[in-house]
């Protein structure tokens, strides 16, 4: 079990708590609004740290109670997304997450995954002339990521 980080020349590595939550990609961005309202998700000079995967499909029938009645039929939703982010690990502000998707997620049953975990955090060194950087191989990333979005 992991129970304590460690450091490199250039990270440490640091126990941390992996949230993963899955939901209509439409949801998304009101559930980011509500966790980042809560926790920043800092990750060394940036914040809003999260990812989304790609679109899935969720799969699912409804049984006795559910609010929309049991059904018979498997349903398949298209559109689902998985997102995660890290957050410190701390029990109290993790349950006020996890509040705040459930309050604001559009699933009588919303799917969030709390997991332990050894993350990396940049020590901050100088690496401006580290030629694998992003900044010395692509240029402009920014306007790279314009171009596709609006495409």
């Amino acid at each position: 079990m992991i129970d304590s980080g460690f450091e490199t020349k250039s990270v440490r590595m640091e126990l941390l708590l992996l949230v993963t939550f899955q939901a209509p990609a439409s949801d998304v961005d009101r559930i980011m609004e509500a966790v980042v309202a809560i926790a920043p998700l800092t990750m060394g000079k940036y914040d809003s740290n999260a990812y989304q995967s790609a679109h899935g499909i969720e799969r699912y029938r409804a049984l006795d109670g559910a609010a929309a009645g049991a059904e018979t039929e498997l349903r398949r939703r298209p559109g689902t997304v998985e997102v995660s982010f890290e957050l410190p690990d701390d029990q109290a502000l993790a349950a006020r997450i996890v509040e705040a998707i459930f309050q604001v997620h559009s699933y009588q049953e919303p799917v969030i995954r709390i997991q332990p975990i050894l993350a990396s955090r940049s020590k901050g060194l100088d690496d401006r002339s580290n030629p694998n950087r992003w900044w010395n191989t692509t240029g402009d990333w920014k306007k790279a990521a314009t171009i596709k979005e609006d495409a």
